[in-house]
Order: structure tokens, then sequence, then C-alpha cells
């Protein structure tokens, strides 16, 4: 039996009153709200474009929650736990993270690194992040044997005493725990196979979101208050009550919502190479700093360029480049500007040092100075002033995101977010088991709308909608491949469901 077969038969809870929404027939998000619904003072129903829509997001909404939900209930308890990372991890790593003692003057950077490598002399120095606050340690960023594509052995070491707190293994910014989780949500830790998984949340939990909002305005209510605010009322139990925390949470939860789907989509797999490739186009494409060096060998060059070989046949060393040195280095970067948690790449492949500001908190501090390790002059300057509109809103959503751009508050919301999803998720599958038939012997749930509502859609909506979801569904892949998917299943069901109707009654 499929789900368009089952009776409209649904559980009503003892204490219910008999105009309670479960009983309604369309019972939907739309649905009359018992006694105001049938108020003399309730606006009347106009009949137009909405009353044909509302039926077609109705099925959306019930197909969409019912599939895509276990994969945004997966997401959001995954992203919960990212959200607390944060502070779990300078409770978990707070002797690497901090000094015993803040003294009067850091020693030098150069001193600090000669103290890591004296502790980890089987990496390669890359990087060097000086102490951003007065109580932390600096960290040395080296390659290292045994250390995974994309991570880095880090070894963090005391301004102001060269002792070495501990090694870490790093990606980014997060150590090991905030890492971890990280992973965990965007892929399950099974690699780019498991980004499918959350790439499908991203690109279904915007159109649930806002399918969802307009059910919900759309829904006829006496007053304003049960809008925004769940029922309280002591008669309103059992589905009634549901539906109301459900829609309610949920319209203060749909911004939010959309804002981490979009900024979600951003850095996904198929969806994020098309908004890359638009990003560009518009000219909103992040710029870098250039720290090519000045008669440096440019990609597919030959690197012995300039040399000769030697009569025996050897190639005689390259003399080494005058370096500055780290310290000099960034004092040329603070000189220009360039102050706020530093972080510092070490000159490598024909490329100079360059120094980026790495404070994502508003407000921002992001430029960046590439310097010639020859003279110490400052080759480059980036200003985050000077991004292109879209790169800056690309930087500041995907920071949103990641709980960075407001701190602890930015952590806190989007914690409360991933609560909200996963309260959204149990309350609506609570819905739907409340609309099961009752009367039957089987094992049966409730049904979706009647399919058909597209047919009475106007045209001019019609040809509109249809043509907006190819574009949608072309330029976010695996939600044109999934919403297609569904539209064959659907088929089917309604088809074997005609032809057993048909069957029936010629019985």
């Amino acid at each position: 039996m499929s789900l368009d077969e089952l009776p409209d038969t649904r559980v009503r809870d003892s204490a219910e009153p008999t105009t309670d929404p479960a009983s309604d027939a369309s019972d939907g998000p739309d649905a009359p709200e018992g006694p105001d619904a049938s108020d003399s003072s309730a606006a009347p129903r106009r009949a137009g474009t909405w009353a044909a829509l509302r039926p077609l997001l109705l099925r959306m909404h019930f197909y969409a929650g019912l599939l895509i939900a276990p994969l945004l209930l997966l997401a959001a308890a995954t992203g919960f736990l990212y959200a607390l990372s944060f502070q779990a991890e300078k409770i978990v790593y707070a002797h690497e993270l901090t000094v015993d003692t803040v003294g009067e003057r850091a020693l030098p950077l150069s001193a600090q690194v000669a103290a890591a490598t004296k502790a980890a002399p089987q990496g390669k120095v890359v990087g060097v992040w000086p102490a951003p606050e007065a109580d932390a340690t600096t960290r040395v960023i080296m390659k290292a044997p045994g250390v995974e594509e994309g991570e880095n052995l880090t070894v963090f070491v005391d301004p102001y005493t060269a002792e070495v707190r501990g090694q870490l293994t790093t990606a980014g910014d997060a150590l090991p725990l905030r890492a971890w989780l990280s992973e965990f949500h965007s892929s399950l830790q099974l690699g780019e196979t498991g980004r499918i998984y959350s790439e499908l949340a991203a690109s279904w939990l915007w159109v649930v979101a806002l399918g969802g909002l307009a059910l919900w305005i759309g829904r006829r209510r006496k007053r304003r208050a049960q809008l925004v605010l769940p029922e309280r009322k002591a008669q309103a139990t059992g589905r009634r009550r549901t539906l109301s925390w459900h829609g309610s949470v949920g319209l203060w939860s749909a911004a939010g919502l959309v804002v981490l789907s979009a900024t979600g989509l951003t850095w996904s797999t198929y969806a994020g190479e098309n908004i890359g490739r638009l990003q560009d186009r518009l000219g909103g494409a992040t710029p870098a700093v250039s720290a090519t060096l000045p008669g440096a060998a440019t990609g597919g060059a030959d690197e012995h360029a300039g040399h000769h070989m030697a009569p025996d046949g050897t190639m005689p060393e390259m003399p080494a480049r005058a370096d500055v040195g780290l310290d000099r280095a960034v004092e040329a970067a603070r000189a220009a500007g360039v102050s706020h948690s530093l972080q510092v790449t070490l000159p490598t492949g024909g490329k100079g040092y360059v120094v980026k500001e790495r404070d994502r908190q508003v407000p921002v501090h992001l430029d960046a100075v590439a310097v010639d390790p020859a003279d110490g002059r400052v080759m480059d300057e980036l200003r985050f002033a000077d991004y292109p509109v879209l790169a800056k809103l690309t930087r500041f959503g995907i920071d949103v995101h990641m709980g960075l751009m407001f701190g602890l508050a930015n952590q806190i919301a989007l914690a409360l977010l991933a609560l909200a999803v996963v309260l959204l998720v149990v309350w609506g599958y609570r819905m739907w088991w409340l609309r099961r038939p009752t009367k039957d012997r089987a094992l049966s749930f409730g049904r979706a709308h009647p399919r058909g509502a597209w047919r009475k859609l106007p045209v001019t909506v019609l040809l509109p909608l249809a043509a907006g979801t190819a574009v949608v569904g072309w330029f976010v892949p695996l939600l044109g491949i999934s919403l297609l998917a569904f539209l064959v299943l659907d088929g089917v069901l309604g088809l074997l469901a005609g032809r057993r109707r048909t069957a029936a009654a010629q019985q």
C-alpha cells in the first residue's frame, strides 16, 4: 500500500477537542486552527495562486521532511558538537595554548622557532603564528613525516622562555578535537564520499526552511501572537501543540537556517564549484597577495634556468639567497600596518615571506603583505577593504558558519540553530506518526497531500516555477538529482496506486 492510498483517519488525543486541526481533512500546516477557523470574525480565504500553490508546498514539505530529515538531523547533531568544540579545546589543550607566567618581554621569533626545531628535528618549519595574546603561546607550523595531507605538526612555544609546551597535529587553526569534529560534521570521517551527505543536507535545508515558513505564515489564525509563539493553552495537546511548536521555532530559526545552508554550499563539492565559477565571473574572486620574488622561476619554468652544467656533468649548487630573517620580516609587516594575530609563511619556491592577519572577529583584520627576504622590503600589500564585495560576503558567511566571526556569541547561536533543527525534525516525525491511521490492522502511516496540485496553478506561475526549479536543480546538482528521484518515485507510486484502484473497481 502506498502512502497515498492510506485512509484519511488520524489519531486524536482523548483530551483534545474535536475541532483540533489533526482531524481536519487537509491536515497540513495551513489547516484551520479549531475554533478560530470557524469564528465569524475570521477573514475568508480568497481563492488564487496561494490556494493552488499551498497543496504543492505541502506535498514537497512532506516528502522532503520525511526523506531528508535524517540527514538534517545528523548534520545538526554533529554541528552542535562542533559549535561546542571551541570552548572545549580551550579546556582540553590549555597547557599547549597558554603560558604559566606572562613575562615582561617576548623573545625574538627566531629563538622561539629554534626551540621548536630542536624539539621536533624531523619537521620542516613552514610557518609561524606569533602569540596573539599576552598569555598565549606561539605556534610553529611544520611539515613532518607521518602527518597527513592538509594537516601540520604544530609546536607550541612559550614566547617568554622558549619552553616547548607541546606538539599537536592541527588542521588550519583547529586543534585535534575541533579538527576531528569538523571533519565528522562535513563528511562523517568518510572522506570525499562522506561529503555527499552534508552537501545533500545543505542543498535541502533552505528549501525545507523556506517552504515551511511560507506554509506557517499562510495559515489562518485569529491572533497574531499565534504566528510567533507556540500554543500554551491547556486544551492545545497532541498534534496541535506539536505543530504550534514546530511552526514557531521554524519561524524564529528560518533566517539562520537559510544562512547556514547558503554558506555550507559555498565550499561543498559540486554546488561549491558552480558557486565559485559564478563568483569569478561576477568579479568576486578572493584576491591573494603576490609574493613571487623578482627573477624567480614561474610555474612550469626550469628550476635550473640560468645555471650551466659543470664539465664533469654535475650541476653546481645554487647560491643561497640573502635572508633578513623572520624577525625583520615581521617588523616590516607591522610597519606596513599588518599587526593583528599574525600568520607568517616562510619563503619557499621562489616566494618571499607572506605575513597575514587572521583576526576574523568583528572588526576583522585580514590584511596581508609580502616581504622580500633579501632586504625586508614590502613587495606587495593587500587590504581587506579592497576585496570585492562578493569576496567579503563569502568570507563573512563562511566565518559565521564556522563560529569565528562573533566569537562566543556566534558559537552559541550555532548551537541553538543546531538544537532547533533537531527539535524541528523530532516534532515533524511526531506529527507524521500522529497522523497514522489507527483502524488498519497493518502498520501504516499518514499520507502526503494528494498529488496533482500543480495542475491547478496558473500557467503564468507554473512555467516560471518549473524554469526556476530546473535552474536551481542544475546549479545545486544534488538538490536537482534528489528532487528528480522524488518525482520519479512519486510517479511510480501514483501509477501503482491507480492500477490497484482500477483492479479493485473491476472486482
